[in-house]
């Protein structure tokens, strides 16, 4: 069964979610403000939080930035009346799973928990790798070489799914849908703020990813390439250039 920790401070609206929740046989614990759920959290196991943006002492989104920060690996749903772009792309970039704007309809708030479950669940392969890029799926870490990488959790999630389709061009629709989910309002450009990110965080790897123009993206090995440089005399004139040898 899996755990929910509900943070919501209306008391009608949390007890309406809790309801549904318990009958579909979830375990729920609630709470009404962003340090409780904190501290419940830090010290209790939980699958899923589900959280409302505007909470006293401590704000939603301020208690996703602690709870990732702490390396706290659950699915995060936000809820919010919130329906600007900005406050979109910024809750996606501190680590929410998912963005649910109010007024909603607590089935589909039900529907995407367990999209979301049963997505985390099809993870059957504890570790994925390519050249010298692994990542280690039990412990949601990755690494290049012997190095641990620090990523966010759409960071994460973006480099698996990259992975998983390597040398395969994505279009940045498809990455919106498989990685933000089918319902995401926002437009594609989060996706190339993600990718440039993780590119940074890629250089010094052999695995990097390349834009298609006017498709998408692709993850690729990178062979080591050689270079030697040649000297040659033209009408008097000496020059130099560079020659670029790939070895397969």
């Amino acid at each position: 069964m899996a755990r929910i920790l509900l943070i919501e401070d209306e008391d009608n609206i949390r007890k309406i979610i809790a309801y549904d929740l318990k009958k579909a046989d979830f375990d729920i614990v609630e709470c009404a403000d962003g340090k409780t759920a904190i501290d419940l959290a830090m010290k209790e196991d939980f699958d899923v939080l589900i959280i409302d943006w505007m909470l006293p002492h401590v704000s939603g989104i301020d208690v996703v930035k602690r709870l990732r920060s702490e390396h706290i690996d659950a699915i995060f749903i936000m809820l919010t009346a919130r329906d600007d772009e900005t406050d979109i792309l910024y809750a996606f970039e501190q680590g929410v799973d998912d963005y649910i704007t109010k007024p909603f309809s607590p089935r589909e708030l039900l529907a995407r928990v367990n999209a979301h479950l049963k997505r985390q669940n099809r993870k059957q392969e504890k570790r994925l790798s390519v050249g010298d890029l692994s990542m280690d799926m039990k412990r949601r870490e990755a690494y290049i070489g012997e190095r641990m990488m620090t990523l966010t959790k759409k960071e994460f999630d973006l480099l698996e799914y990259f992975i998983q389709n390597k040398d395969i061009v994505l279009s940045r629709d498809s990455i919106l849908n498989d990685i933000w989910g089918f319902d995401y309002d926002g437009d594609t450009r989060i996706v190339d703020v993600h990718v440039f990110k993780l590119r940074n965080k890629l250089n010094a790897s052999h695995v990097h990813i390349r834009s298609s123009r006017g498709v998408g993206y692709l993850l690729e090995e990178v062979h080591e390439t050689q270079y030697i440089r040649v000297s040659g005399i033209d009408s008097g004139l000496h020059c130099g250039c560079a020659v670029q040898l790939s070895f397969e």
